[in-house]
């Protein structure tokens, strides 16, 4: 788990540090909520407990490159626990990394397509800590690969300040544990689009 949030930051900090003059940064941060199969729903390995549910902050950023072309990370996690089995704690946490494409409409609204995979790793809490060299902590973590596809709109609403309405759709491998192997996510963010020099003006004129 501490493995996948560092590489997450080591990505956020390598587009950042991309040229000003790159032809377009975003970076947003927002939250929704999650659906997925229920526990009535679970059949034959899949075990009855529902995945979905719950607040879901979520961080995003990207870096188009080429005709609104480019390639983009996400993260977003259950901000209060779930009860599993009516027993344990748990927490999802679901890691992405995608191809995107944002075509302008018009001055005013881009598209947003993504496409991609990732990782949904899902903290188990316990009531003990479990130690190593270097840290302790109060869960385990069960990872299973995980392919994503999503979509949304962004509306600028102030130059480079946009919201973006969006749904997610992520599609979890062996994802046993759980009721089903899709979950889907809705949500709104706030961003902000970095330009180069010449989409800047474009946008503000």
């Amino acid at each position: 788990m501490k493995n996948n949030f560092w590489l997450v930051v080591v990505l956020g900090l390598t587009l950042l540090a991309l040229p000003a003059r790159a032809q377009q940064l975003d970076a947003a941060f927002g939250v929704g909520t999650t659906s997925a199969p229920s526990a009535s729903d679970a059949t034959g390995k899949f075990f009855p407990q529902s995945m979905g549910g719950g607040a879901s902050p979520a961080f995003s950023a990207d870096f188009l490159f080429i005709h609104h072309l480019g390639v983009g990370f996400d993260v977003n996690w259950r901000a209060s626990q779930n009860i599993y089995a009516g027993v344990q704690p748990f927490r999802p946490v679901l890691y992405t990394f995608d191809a995107v494409w944002a075509p302008r409409i018009s001055r005013q609204v881009s598209g947003e397509l993504q496409g991609g995979i990732g990782v949904s790793a899902t903290r188990f809490y316990q009531p003990f800590l479990s130690c190593n060299l270097f840290t302790c902590t109060d869960f385990s973590t069960v990872n299973h690969f995980a392919g994503h596809v999503g979509g949304g709109v962004r509306l600028y609403i102030w130059r480079n300040l946009f919201l973006r309405p969006e749904v997610h759709a992520y599609f979890i491998h062996n994802n046993v544990e759980f009721s089903g192997a899709h979950l889907i996510r809705y949500g709104v963010s706030i961003g902000y689009s970095f330009r180069g020099d010449e989409e800047d003006r474009g946008r503000r004129h």
